[in-house]
């Protein structure tokens, strides 16, 4: 049976403040796997960015144990916990000066001593961990022309270069666009099943979360932390419970979140593929319920391909549309009716 790189039990966790040890959460027990995505989930200031500082030896635990492939988190020196633990923070921090490849070689600062002088295989390694994240026609650039996007990667690749067991990562895709988030979560996916690495971060991308990761915790004031694939925490319901949101409902047949919309008419909606649905969602946002099972004296009819769209009204009137702008001004004209 495959054994945890990461073992806690009854970890509490907080802070100092000025009325004391502020305790932000309590009772948590879980394990993280090599091989594996998992990604923690929250509302702000529930406590993630504590536990992956804890985690990570940032700061202490309150109470209960924390093993880091078998050992004791207390029990690591500095030096030796930064040769099984790597952590790539959101901080964007000053990279003039360096290269592309300098700052990945700066992972292998746990065993090049006082001076960071790379050996022949110190440089294959960095070469390496640049080629697993596909920045390899970057390692001339200076670091600081970079973009957000490419700057992570290379955050990713000091890491690799690190070559720890574990890597957590503190809001990996901020300040990414969608596409370059999709990207990042695709890559830190892949990297777990190329490298068998235990790769655990900290998100507030929660439809990325749901589609890419091997595990979620669910991280809730009032709840816990409830561990768990994505389709069991959508089965048993946790992930229901744990965002509630008026606007926003659970889907249960997808496994997702979607936008609830406050209807206040409906209209028979006929068709069928790609434009029903199309039409069918523009027509839920302007608050027109439009289905197949409606009955209504007012009614579209769409077909299967674009336009003529038809629009349907009392007493034989039809008018001919193209676009589904069009059908929403028209919808919008006579919604009273609905």
């Amino acid at each position: 049976m495959n054994q945890p790189t990461i073992h806690i039990t009854n970890l509490a966790i907080g802070y100092a403040s000025r009325h004391g040890v502020k305790r932000v959460a309590s009772g948590i027990s879980a394990d993280i796997y090599g091989g594996e995505l998992t990604c923690l989930l929250g509302a702000n200031g529930v406590g993630k960015s504590t536990l992956l500082r804890t985690l990570s030896g940032f700061q202490p635990k309150l109470e209960g144990d924390i093993y880091i492939a078998g050992e004791e988190i207390s029990g690591y020196t500095s030096g030796r916990l930064a040769t099984v633990l790597s952590v790539v923070l959101t901080d964007r921090g000053d990279l003039r000066g360096l290269s592309v490849r300098d700052l990945v070689g700066l992972g292998r600062s746990p065993y090049t001593g006082f001076w960071g002088t790379l050996s022949g295989e110190d440089n294959e390694k960095v070469g390496r961990a640049m080629d697993l994240v596909g920045i390899t026609h970057l390692a001339d650039r200076m670091a600081d022309t970079l973009s957000d996007g490419e700057r992570q990667k290379v955050m990713i690749a000091k890491a690799l270069a690190q070559e720890t067991p574990v890597i957590l990562l503190d809001e990996p895709t901020a300040f990414l666009d969608f596409p370059s988030k999709v990207e990042m979560m695709q890559l830190l996916q892949r990297l777990s099943r190329a490298t068998g690495k235990t790769i655990y971060l900290s998100t507030h991308d929660l439809e990325l979360a749901l589609q890419i990761a091997d595990k979620l915790w669910l991280m809730d004031k009032a709840m816990g932390i409830n561990v768990g694939t994505p389709e069991d925490l959508a089965l048993d319901s946790s992930l229901e419970h744990f965002f509630t949101r008026e606007g926003v409902i659970f889907d249960r047949n997808t496994g997702l979140f979607r936008v609830e919309y406050a209807c206040t008419g409906k209209i028979k909606l006929v068709g069928e593929g790609r434009i029903y649905n199309m039409v069918r969602k523009a027509l839920l946002r302007n608050g027109v319920d439009a289905r197949r099972e409606v009955e209504s004296d007012y009614y579209i009819d769409v077909g299967q391909n674009k336009g003529p769209f038809l629009l349907h009204a009392p007493g034989g009137h039809v008018n001919e549309v193209f676009t589904i702008s069009e059908i929403i001004e028209w919808i919008r004209r006579i919604q009273y009716n609905l």
